[in-house]
């Protein structure tokens, strides 16, 4: 909310020798200032203008379709319909526009200073600077940026068109087209200072060739011999830019059409030159009346001064009647106002277009009151509130549920999850622990055993409850039957007895017999071979253990014993197995080779 608007009589004043000061043109003649003085006082202004802008209708670029075309206010510089500038609609130029027209400036007929509308058409361009060859034209053309070139039918065309409009205000050249100049004094005061600005500071630039190596006033780039630069004449012969360099030093443009004001040895367009000596007023884009006092032959400096009253806020000067709310046109002097987008409205019309209503009263919440919102929801500060308990929840924490806000006690009792443990709800910034369904606060997640929290530590479940490693060891886990500790993980069972893998080896050499043949002897597990060795029964041909595993048959007599392939003939040593035999010096021998 704004509330620095003041109201002056006469602004800060200008000097005539500023303007001198600031041009190049230290050769001013006085008799040329005493002669536009002298013309003033004939009222001898009778220059005419050619603008024939079309604005009336056409659509708006910002708002498209919902803009029925552009309507003008009676004062502002914007669309009654849209209330969007002027210069944002589709604004174009009816026919071919020569700078000189527009700048109220005679013809020159010289095909050096001015390009025919016939020869500019012909080479495809609304617009070229003149004195140049078609490729001179073209070579300065492609020196551009493409969308700023004056092609015909082009993106470049429409661009001249808004520059010519915008840095040639109309307003600024005749005071025909000013709704805020209402009697003669005023009307000699605007056309004196048009003289003196067209005179001393404005002017069109020159295309051509370079002389020699130099470099770009602008951006102090190389330029060399036979390019093609710009001379502004009111910066001196020696000083040039490139083409695309030449532009106003606030607008960062190009200078349309080459025409410019020199500033304090800078290039400017006609409307920021203007700015620099007379303020405008942005509602109506109008600079404010002023007063030109020329002294003659008094030594006094002559000086450009601001009068009648304006309006200062929001860091720009206003006519007085144009501080107005930016929708309904009341007059803000005095009065309060709120900024929306850069743009003033009274307080009325501000609740009207912009200020919320509160879903707690459902009335507007005015520029008084703080506006909370949350989620396109908006709130009157004492509105913000706990629907259950009452309690404002102004920079307090909050819960919405079915279009309600509650705060965050009420919320957590009416719909938070509650505790499988303990009953009680989980509040904002607990952890909550979950398990096959059921959901515990962090302390109240315990082993059945010992009580402890289990928090972030490895459980067991065990008849749907939990059990903690130590205690599920403790009091569930197998244990082994050598030493007696817990099998956590690739235990072995034998005879309903569990075993580590590492403690269920051979009790002779301590092999360990998992996935390995073994057989046991008073409960004791042996591998094999320490089996074999130990009790199996010897073969009495080949002295080796008859170990059993696997099927293997032995031949059994006398409490002798033979593996299969052994129990052979001593002599012929044909197998003997399912045959009769004999027994000779206490070999097994065949019939035959006992009969022998």
């Amino acid at each position: 909310m704004a509330d620095d608007i003041r109201l002056y009589e006469s602004g800060s004043s200008q000097t005539i020798q500023s303007l001198k000061n600031n041009s190049y043109m230290t050769d001013i003649d006085d008799v040329i200032i005493d002669q536009i003085n002298f013309d003033a006082e004939k009222d001898n202004f009778t220059r005419e203008i050619i603008v024939e802008e079309v604005d009336e209708g056409q659509p708006c670029l910002a708002c498209v379709e919902r803009c029925s075309g552009f309507s003008r206010h009676k004062w502002r510089n914007t669309c009654q319909n849209c209330k969007c500038p002027r210069e944002l609609h589709d604004i174009y130029n009816l026919n071919f526009v020569n700078v000189r027209d527009r700048l109220g400036w005679k013809r020159i007929d010289d095909p050096l200073n001015c390009a025919t509308k016939e020869d500019t058409v012909s080479l495809g361009y609304t617009w070229v600077p003149p004195a140049l060859s078609p490729e001179q034209v073209e070579d300065y053309m492609d020196q551009l940026p493409n969308h700023k070139i004056p092609r015909i039918g082009s993106a470049g065309e429409r661009y001249r068109d808004l520059q010519l409009i915008r840095q040639l205000p109309k307003q600024d050249l005749a005071h025909v087209h000013c709704r805020m100049i209402h009697n003669d004094i005023e009307i000699k005061e605007y056309n004196i200072f048009r003289e003196l600005r067209d005179s001393i500071a404005l002017d069109i630039g020159l295309v051509k060739e370079s002389e020699h190596e130099t470099s770009c006033y602008h951006c102090h780039g190389e330029i060399q011999g036979e390019d093609l630069v710009v001379f502004a004449p009111k910066f001196g012969k020696d000083v040039c830019w490139h083409p695309a360099c030449f532009v106003c030093t606030t607008c960062e443009e190009l200078l349309v059409d080459l025409v410019y004001g020199c500033h304090a040895k800078q290039l400017l367009c006609e409307r920021h030159y203007a700015e620099k000596y007379v303020p405008r007023c942005p509602a109506c884009d109008e600079d404010f009346i002023y007063e030109i006092l020329i002294p003659g032959i008094s030594q006094y400096q002559e000086q450009l001064i601001f009068s009648g009253e304006y309006t200062k806020a929001m860091d720009q000067n206003f006519h007085k009647d144009h501080l107005a709310c930016h929708h309904c046109d009341k007059k803000l002097v005095a009065c309060r106002y709120i900024l929306k987008e850069e743009q003033p409205y009274c307080i009325p019309c501000y609740q009207e277009q912009f200020a919320h209503n509160c879903e707690e009263c459902k009335k507007a919440i005015g520029p008084d009151y703080k506006d909370l919102s949350y989620k396109d929801r908006h709130w009157h500060e004492f509105c913000f509130k706990c629907c259950e308990c009452g309690k404002s929840l102004v920079d307090q924490a909050f819960a919405p549920k079915n279009d309600q806000i509650y705060c965050s006690d009420c919320h957590d009792n009416k719909f938070a999850a509650r505790c499988d443990g303990c009953g009680e709800p989980f509040r904002g910034g607990m952890k909550k622990f979950e398990y096959k369904g059921k959901q515990w606060h962090e302390d109240c997640f315990c082993c059945m055993i010992c009580k402890d929290p289990i928090r972030n530590k490895s459980f067991i479940p065990r008849d749907n409850e939990v059990v903690c490693v130590p205690c599920y060891e403790d009091q569930f886990a197998q244990k082994c039957s050598k030493c007696s500790g817990v099998i956590n993980k690739g235990g072995v069972a034998y005879k309903n007895m569990p075993w580590h893998r590492e403690c269920f080896v051979c009790t002779n050499c301590n092999k360990e017999l998992a996935k390995e043949k073994f057989t046991s002897r008073e409960d004791k597990p042996y591998c094999a071979e320490c089996y074999g060795q130990l009790f199996a029964k010897k073969c009495c041909r080949c002295e080796q253990p008859i170990s059993g595993f696997g099927g293997t048959k032995f031949i059994s007599f006398e409490d002798r014993h033979w593996h299969s392939d052994c129990f052979v003939c001593h002599k012929c040593e044909n197998s003997m197995v399912g045959k009769g035999f004999l027994l000779n010096e206490g070999h097994v021998v065949c019939p035959d080779c006992g009969r022998q």
